[in-house]
């Protein structure tokens, strides 16, 4: 396609007036952003856990606001005739200039896009109309106004165990430690072997603002001896979150300095962070020194960024799909009766599209399915649910489509499909990460005899559903299929059409039979609610194997009982917010207090 010619002069006062409305709405946007970013502080030291949680949920839906706030301004101050080619064309570089000295450029730019696409028609998308790669740079955008991302400490020259504490106290809380002095000296003692002998580089690397999310904050950054480098978290918690706690004080509950549990930390299947950060840009950067597998699309949006993670994802996919050449198929597992799942075997995603219409037994429409999986984006994820990403109208080359899926999707959902010129287009999709079905795990495990294995997927698959018990979440239908396992073998649920809150549901024993022909009978002899649930039938769908029987009822017997789901229930109705920890009790201060090995993780972060 040829390049429109660059305009020698921007004479348009039009075009720059919507730039500026633009920047305006972008600019509320953050300001709102990080302002509740800095009250979850306040949740924290004053341990009001519910208005935490809802102040993470609102703040999901600011940016859509923002959006639709700005598109109706100019939709109001501008008839179309007004909103010309030459208008969208110049309004872009008046953007650019306006961001020249902008901290966060590459979030504007976001911004511009959505609300360009909200009023352009679909053809709009990859012009020159929007910012299809990014323009305004993001590095060293740190300026004297702005303060430092991180703060430097050196324990050579203040001793290790006086640096950790100044590391903690800097932070200012203002809630008390219940013994500062204790928590710095189990932090001290598991770190000890890594500054055994410090090099004159010796230091420690720490963002300036903690990180908020459900009961804790963390204290994030790096420790840095010769030429190794260390993650170094210090989640802070309330001290009643163990046994004999005193109430209104924090404590250090650990340090995780392994970097497998800073990416669990940081998984795509937990809610947002809440951090306020001036240079967004540089809390990535920062992050992926610490995290260099994780994408920066993740990063983003696991500090509360989904937008821009959006973005970045899509940026990488049409990266992959120009150095790749293999097909889009059909995923493996058991083919779902809501949604259409497909792959390509290249790229660690999954790409799901809702069909057109489902079978018996299921009874959802599309609307509804939309509203489970919205739920379960505002919702708290408890490392057990994937995060989704939703798009309207991609744009996929259909050469790139085997014959036997693009079949699926015409006779599956039509209604979502257009074949446009050497384009498919699909109206509407989620795209998750890609998992290892948890029921292709266990009959993997049980065929080439791998006990282990196969008791770690149930074990894990036990722990998941507590887990999303804890955060108030039925998955309605509990079959392996539903769930799978990440790359750090944890259980993690993703499927989400029969999803339900927990307070919804009534959790019923089912009653004795009255005689022999009730016991014979395929239908139930008890009437049974929309929302009544039996655990104790979950084992007919679930323990077929005798294997895997043996292996769930040695270690989580309780989830066939009606009565530990009622119990949870009853916890949560009366307002209790149950600890959910990302990272293993084994390592936590409170059940190992100072061990003095090395971290597995010690190797040379290059």
């Amino acid at each position: 396609m040829t390049q429109p010619a660059f305009p020698k002069l921007l004479s348009s006062q039009i075009a720059f007036d919507i730039a500026r409305a633009i920047l305006d709405g972008f600019d509320k946007h953050y300001r709102l952003f990080r302002q509740a970013s800095q009250d979850a502080r306040g949740y924290f030291e004053r341990g009001e856990w519910a208005v935490a949680q809802q102040a993470a949920r609102e703040r999901i839906g600011y940016y859509d606001r923002r959006v639709e706030e700005c598109v109706r301004l100019l939709e109001d101050d501008y008839v179309p005739e007004d909103l010309t080619d030459q208008v969208w064309r110049e309004s872009r570089l008046h953007y650019i200039g306006l961001l020249t000295r902008h901290k966060r450029p590459e979030l504007a730019e976001t911004f511009f896009n959505s609300v360009c696409c909200t009023i352009l028609h679909r053809r709009y998308f990859n012009n020159e109309f929007i910012f299809v790669r990014p323009v305004v740079s993001t590095e060293y955008i740190e300026t004297d106004e702005a303060a430092p991302t991180y703060r430097v400490y050196y324990p050579q020259a203040d001793g290790l165990r006086r640096t950790l504490s100044r590391i903690v106290t800097n932070f200012q809380f203002g809630t008390p430690f219940a013994d500062l002095a204790r928590d710095i000296a189990r932090v001290e003692s598991r770190l000890a072997p890594f500054f055994a002998e410090m090099a004159p580089n010796a230091q420690f690397q720490i963002l300036s603002s903690p990180f908020f999310r459900n009961k804790g904050a963390y204290l994030v950054g790096k420790a840095v001896n010769g030429e190794r480098e260390l993650p170094f978290v210090l989640p802070v918690l309330h001290a009643d979150t163990v046994p004999g706690g005193q109430p209104g004080r924090l404590l250090l509950d650990t340090v995780l300095a392994d970097r497998e549990q800073v990416e669990i930390l940081f998984s795509f299947t937990r809610a947002y962070f809440m951090v306020d950060m001036e240079v967004p840009s540089a809390y990535v950067q920062f992050l992926r020194t610490l995290l260099p597998r994780k994408p920066r699309s993740e990063i983003y949006t696991v500090l509360g960024l989904q937008k821009q993670g959006k973005t970045a994802f899509y940026r990488d996919f049409l990266q992959h799909l120009k150095h790749s050449s293999d097909l889009f198929e059909t995923a493996p597992g058991i083919r779902g009766l809501v949604m259409l799942v497909f792959a390509l075997p290249s790229f660690p995603y999954v790409f799901k599209v809702i069909k057109d219409f489902y079978p018996p037994p299921k009874d959802t429409t599309r609307a509804q399915v939309k509203e489970k999986y919205l739920l379960v984006k505002h919702h708290d994820r408890v490392g057990r649910m994937a995060d989704t990403l939703e798009y309207s109208n991609v744009a996929f080359p259909r050469a790139r489509f085997a014959e036997a899926l693009m079949a699926e999707l015409k006779h599956h959902a039509p209604s979502q499909v257009e074949e446009e010129g050497d384009q498919l287009i699909i109206r509407h999709l989620y795209i998750e990460r890609r998992m290892t079905p948890l029921n292709l795990w266990l009959s993997q495990a049980e065929g080439s005899g791998n006990q282990a294995a196969l008791e770690h997927g149930i074990v894990e698959y036990g722990n998941a559903i507590r887990d999303l018990v804890a955060a108030n979440i039925f998955p309605g239908d509990m079959l392996y299929k539903n769930f799978g396992l990440t790359h750090h073998g944890r259980v993690v649920f993703y499927d989400y059409d029969e999803i339900e809150y927990i307070t919804d549901c009534n959790f019923r024993a089912i009653p004795a039979a009255r005689n022999e022909e009730d016991e014979m009978a395929s239908e139930p002899w008890y009437p049974v609610a929309r929302h009544d649930v039996f655990p104790e039938q979950f084992g007919q769908f679930l323990l077929g194997n005798p294997n895997i029987r043996r292996c769930f009822l040695r270690h989580h017997a309780e989830l066939l009982t009606p009565g530990w789901w009622q119990q949870r229930k009853e916890r949560i109705l009366d307002g209790i917010v149950d600890d959910v920890f990302p990272y293993p009790q084994s390592i936590r201060f409170c059940h190992s207090p100072a061990p003095a090995t090395v971290p597995p993780s010690l190797e040379t972060m290059k």
